[in-house]
């Protein structure tokens, strides 16, 4: 048993291992500051983190997500069970919803530009964006995939409406729920690096296009691991949730 788990171990952990070997000798090969190894990136790393400009900027863009990520999925999952429970609020929000669906976040980007103006609400509104439209299509997605027989089985008992969306329907939905939640939790930090790169002075997105005009190509890829670092974390934590909830009956 214990052999393996190594072998998985060791399957995961070699790719990345040569990758980040072959990063280190092209590196040194080249000596450009355009191309710098693993190790003066690494190096870089505890620099920023040491003199606080790494943890302040990164406290910067992981505000924003939390809040703008937080109330998108509460008013995704709240549109999309009212959507799953009535067929009217479907009918009237389908439409809008399959029409704005669509459009990717940062296409709203020149728009809230001027519309809210450069400030705080523009990253977190874009997120917002981000995560309401699919964390409602999965929701909705998820309550209309519930089985009519185990509504009707609810309601032969004489279970509530309420009973029945607490203790059958959410509980069904929730797969679809998390496989929203799980997708965007990667795609809002790819949305708020974005917004901070064009419009935020603060944040990893901000120090990243202030890297990119000093030529600082060290601190962008140090920029580049720790977004990669945070979209995996957080995909990872809903993995995570999703296993802790529905894993003992799924």
């Amino acid at each position: 048993m214990k052999r393996k788990i190594f072998r998985k171990d060791l399957l995961f952990l070699l790719p990345i291992f040569i990758f980040l070997l072959l990063w280190e000798i092209s590196g040194c090969i080249a000596q450009t500051p355009l191309f710098p190894p693993f190790s003066k990136v690494v190096t870089e790393f505890w620099f920023l983190l040491g003199n606080g400009i790494l943890l302040k900027n990164l406290g910067a863009s992981l505000a924003r997500v939390l809040v703008g990520y937080t109330l998108g999925c509460l008013a995704g999952l709240v549109v999309g069970v009212l959507m799953g429970l009535n067929k009217v609020v479907e009918r009237s929000l389908s439409p809008l919803i399959g029409i704005l669906f669509p459009i990717p976040t940062l296409g709203w980007l020149p728009l809230l530009m001027l519309w809210i103006g450069i400030n705080e609400a523009l990253p977190v509104t874009l997120i917002f964006i981000c995560a309401f439209f699919p964390v409602a299509y999965n929701t909705l997605t998820g309550i209309k995939g519930v089985s009519e027989e185990y509504i009707k089985a609810a309601r032969t008992l004489k279970a509530s409406s309420w009973f029945i969306l607490r203790h059958v329907m959410l509980p069904m939905a929730l797969p679809n729920i998390f496989t929203g939640l799980r997708l965007e939790a990667g795609m809002v930090w790819r949305t708020v690096i974005a917004a901070e790169m064009f419009a935020i002075s603060t944040g990893i997105g901000s120090l990243l296009i202030n890297a990119e005009s000093l030529i600082r190509v060290d601190v962008i890829m140090v920029c580049l691991v720790l977004l990669s670092l945070m979209c995996t974390g957080f995909e990872r934590i809903f993995l995570w949730l999703e296993y802790k909830t529905t894993g003992a009956w799924r």
